[in-house]
């Protein structure tokens, strides 16, 4: 074998070793929690943004025209600010014509598909994961069948969320790390992920009245 040969095939087989090596050290989810928790705040200030401008614009009504609401854990005090973090992002993509929310003790049933966050963020923020869901292909309320469940055996996020919502709406609704399963993880979702969901409540069922049991 000539001189040129050899170093050829001694650069090959580098190559083909630092492919290899970086196929068994890359990991999907590094700094997952940190990345996680930037998705959020980088929602957060968007909502806010959107909500600022709407307010200088239309003091009065500002919730006519703007469709980001972020809204604090109903499950800590609601009279003094608190972290980023205490509080969830929501956009409104539909607004329902129900005349009642749903409180802790009652029940939904709803459409919802849930996300993780892009395995590449922040350098692609397109690529979602969905973890769960009760329709499959693009949501056609048609042929999609809701889920029943009582409002209390969700995660703190989705609690709060829903506890605004109205029939009729249809909201992406992020949640963070801190209102979800926080250090806990699953097959389906790892240990500090911020969470999206897509949330149309289908009908509300208020416990002990004498209201008709779905409305």
């Amino acid at each position: 074998m000539n001189a040129k040969l050899k170093i050829f095939s001694l650069l090959s087989l580098l190559v083909l070793a630092s492919c290899k090596n970086s196929d068994e050290t890359y990991d999907a989810r590094h700094d997952w929690q940190a990345r996680n928790a930037q998705w959020f705040a980088e929602m957060y200030d968007a909502a806010q943004a959107a909500i600022v401008e709407a307010k200088a614009l239309h003091p009065n009504d500002w919730e006519d025209y703007c469709d980001w609401r972020v809204y604090k854990t109903l499950l800590k005090s609601q009279d003094v600010p608190g972290a980023s973090t205490d509080y969830i992002v929501c956009k409104i993509l539909e607004r329902g014509d129900g005349d009642w929310s749903p409180a802790y003790t009652d029940s939904v049933r709803l459409y919802y598909r849930a996300w993780l966050m892009d395995d590449n963020y922040p350098t692609s923020k397109e690529n979602l994961t969905v973890f769960s869901q009760t329709y499959y292909g693009d949501f056609n309320e048609a042929t999609a069948a809701p889920v029943a469940m009582p409002v209390l055996n969700t995660v703190e996020g989705f609690q709060t969320a829903v506890q605004y919502m109205v029939k009729g709406d249809d909201w992406l609704v992020y949640v963070p790390q801190q209102l979800a399963f926080k250090e806990t993880s699953s097959d389906a979702v790892p240990a500090y992920s911020t969470l999206l969901y897509r949330l149309k409540i289908e009908r509300v069922h208020k416990s002990g009245t004498d209201m008709p049991e779905w409305r």
